[in-house]
């Protein structure tokens, strides 16, 4: 029990770092405008390596969990994502920031496969902890702009780095020390196995996860990236002078308002079929991202924050589908690939919203693609296999 207990919880803290980390040139970005006197288009450009890494080295990072141990793995991701945050505070200009930013990616490659995997394995009411995890990481992606905008105003864009991936690095040498006192061990079975699914059912669920999946991350991707550019110019007369800090704060206003979406699409999904929980989200987020193309000033905040909300409710459904249709000793694989579908799509994203702003100067168009690529996955997800089956009691606290 102590050993699950401490897993899950460097999960949850890694979660959070992961998120935070990834996102802190979003924000750095609108300060290295006026720093570099380059445009936004070509900085923005200097998170792509980054951005393309932390999908493509997911596959490798889910396989070397399974083979190797998922803690293990954990530590290598804080002390790599960590060391590669600081070296991005210490570039000198764009080629050296666009390395350390690779560094930063291929480190926040390993969180998603091998943390999904790691607490799979420990949770017993799996919907619940899922949830758990989801918030840890909302509070990441709800802080990253904050803690950018802060940091940069009043100490330099330097620290926005250095502090957050020393923070980061320090909790790799936690866990590292927990393991070298036997209190954080590897486990290869799961506490709560699940009966396998059938051979066809797993193929369609394959195929239709495959489409959703990638959508669920061209959207998250490109409303995070181009979330702080959205706001600057859509809200310019609620900003005043400091408009980074306050672009930082409805940023981190948004996704704190989204943060406990998670706990109850867990919640959903130990009382309903992880389909119905999933499909229901998807019919709720095209005519949210539709309503967002019309919205200015604080209107906006409320419907991004309702769109970021009903997002992140997906997320525990799509987990646990993608562990109910996949053996446990390839679990850290096929999460690797959820992972380098989902952030795969973040150069995607990237230059989606970089070439949209630069014809549009607005995000209105950008945002009616994402809406009917939103519709395209609700329709995939409807022919999901069903998976009805009997609720779970209500779980312990950190089970």
């Amino acid at each position: 029990m102590s050993n699950a207990r401490l897993s899950i919880g460097f999960a949850c803290i890694g979660h959070s770092l992961m998120h935070i980390l990834s996102a802190i040139y979003l924000t750095v970005v609108l300060t290295l405008e006026d720093a570099w006197q380059l445009p936004y288009e070509q900085l923005i450009g200097l998170w792509t390596l980054g951005s393309l890494l932390i999908g493509l080295g997911a596959p490798l990072s889910g396989w070397l969990g399974d083979r190797w141990g998922e803690a293990r793995m954990m530590v290598v991701f804080f002390l790599v994502t960590g060391i590669g945050t600081m070296a991005a505070g210490l570039a000198d200009g764009p080629t050296a920031l666009m390395l350390a930013l690779a560094v930063l990616g291929l480190g926040s490659a390993i969180y998603h496969p091998v943390a999904m995997s790691w607490v799979v394995r420990h949770a017993v009411n799996r919907g619940r902890v899922m949830g758990i995890l989801g918030v840890f990481g909302g509070i990441g992606v709800a802080s990253a702009a904050i803690v950018a905008a802060g940091l940069s105003a009043v100490l330099s864009w330097q620290a926005a780095f250095l502090i957050p991936g020393a923070i980061c690095f320090a909790a790799g040498l936690a866990l590292l020390a927990c393991m070298g006192l036997g209190l954080v061990v590897d486990v290869k079975t799961d506490r709560r196995p699940e009966p396998p699914a059938g051979r066809s059912d797993v193929v369609r669920a394959f195929v239709v996860l495959t489409v959703t999946m990638v959508v669920g991350g061209l959207i998250f991707n490109a409303l995070q990236i181009g979330m702080p550019k959205w706001f600057e110019t859509s809200m310019a007369g609620l900003l005043g002078d400091d408009s980074l800090l306050g672009v930082g704060g409805l940023v981190t206003l948004v996704y704190l308002l989204a943060a406990g979406s998670q706990v109850v699409g867990g919640y959903l999904c130990d009382r309903l079929s992880l389909k119905t929980v999933y499909v229901g989200g998807l019919t709720l987020q095209f005519p949210l991202l539709v309503l967002a193309s019309f919205m200015i000033d604080l209107p906006l905040v409320g419907v991004a924050a309702m769109a970021v909300f009903v997002g992140n409710i997906l997320l525990p459904s799509e987990n646990l589908l993608l562990a109910r249709y996949t053996p446990g000793r390839y679990r850290g694989l096929a999460y690797g690939m959820k992972f380098v579908l989902a952030f795969g799509v973040a150069p995607v994203a990237v230059q989606l919203v970089g070439t949209m702003y630069g014809l549009t100067d607005g995000f209105t168009e950008l945002l009616w693609i994402l809406a009917a690529f939103s519709a395209a996955a609700w329709f995939a997800a409807t022919l999901l296999p069903s998976d009805r089956r009997a609720p779970v009691a209500s779980p312990a606290a950190a089970e």
